[in-house]
């Protein structure tokens, strides 16, 4: 298979890139090149897909050529439409979001069962305002359906493992690896038996090969199974080494403290409440799973992100993202919850 991919240099499509030549596949990556190189195997081609106007586009053609497949991670409707006008006989693997849905209350949820945003077109927009990056990905959405000869959409949850640029994942392997002996206490949320829900980056990344490969249609939510709160910390700590005992709190008591929800300085990462949540990090993990979608162990996830975190220290040239409370703050919140 002659594969495209648009990117190949951060993260998942670095990821998908590696995955792909090692399966033996002809890899070319179309990228600016600035945010870093390509895996050994893989041919790079510069594209800066910001340039509109149809010259760049059909430079990149002419020296391309056919391909067989596209896998594309964009989120500017504009720069996919014009990429998806240029290979319109290819089969199109988009990565989208589950930030797409315009409700995310009820647990369960699959793409045909759960009602989308009005599509965001214009490139320009704000990715400040509330829902404007899920209604950017429903346009991208529409213009892959439109343009290409067949197609798979494929939304992720929340996608973690090494290079993970949010840090959301990554605070909890850093954080179990140090919870020991007297220091075991962990703020951990407000309820235990919440779900919660993620893909690994490589196992998402060798799902996205194969339905390139495959040319495998439809919809999906590239998810795993969910899993409860309680069970997701054990795990990340059986991966890490680390001894926690986690220590819950009402979330109207969080809150109130001024600790958010799901990412930044103030907030307990991957940590969401309130019923207009429900559903967001326990959607239908089975379609996927039917498709080819296989998830490995969350120990194992865990594991290689703590490495990769060792590898990336605060104070480094190149240190890996991170988010959530300091230990600090941790620290004065565990001691406002104990007894007496």
């Amino acid at each position: 298979m002659r594969l495209l991919i648009l990117g190949g240099t951060v993260f998942l499509s670095r990821a998908t890139a590696e995955r792909a030549t090692a399966a033996g596949h002809d890899v070319v990556c179309a990228s600016r090149g600035a945010t870093g190189s390509v895996p050994d195997g893989a041919r790079h081609v510069v594209w800066d897909r910001s340039e509109v106007g149809p010259a760049p586009v059909e430079e990149v053609r002419a020296l391309l050529g056919e391909v067989d497949a596209v896998i594309d991670v964009a989120r500017h409707p504009g720069r996919v439409a014009r990429a998806v006008a240029a290979w319109p006989e290819a089969h199109w693997v988009f990565v989208s979001t589950v930030s797409v849905y315009a409700d995310h209350a009820v647990p369960g949820g699959r793409p045909d069962t759960t009602a989308e945003l009005p599509p965001e077109t214009d490139d320009a927009a704000d990715l400040a305002e509330p829902d404007t990056y899920g209604a950017m990905k429903v346009a991208c959405e529409q213009a892959v359906r439109a343009g290409a000869a067949s197609t798979a959409i494929v939304r992720p949850g929340l996608i973690v493992g090494p290079g993970d640029p949010s840090g959301r994942f990554s605070y909890w392997p850093e954080r179990l690896a140090t919870a020991l002996g007297d220091s075991a206490e962990v703020l951990c949320g407000s309820d235990p038996e919440a779900p919660t829900q993620w893909v690994d980056v490589d196992d998402l990344a060798a799902w996205l090969v194969l339905l390139a490969a495959d040319r495998t249609t439809g919809t999906f939510d590239a998810i795993g199974e969910p899993i409860t709160r309680s069970t997701f910390i054990d795990g990340v700590a059986r991966g890490v080494g680390g001894a926690p005992r986690p220590v819950w709190a009402p979330s109207e008591w969080l809150t109130g403290q001024g600790v958010e929800f799901w990412a930044g300085e103030d907030a307990l990462p991957m940590w969401l409440d309130g019923p207009e949540y429900a559903g967001f990090l326990a959607r239908d993990h089975r379609p996927a799973a039917d498709a080819g979608l296989r998830c490995r162990p969350l120990a194992e996830t865990a594991h290689a992100t703590g490495e990769w975190l060792r590898r990336h220290p605060v104070g480094a040239p190149d240190p890996a993202a991170r988010t959530g409370i300091s230990r600090q703050r941790e620290a004065a919140l565990l001691t406002a919850l104990a007894p007496g």
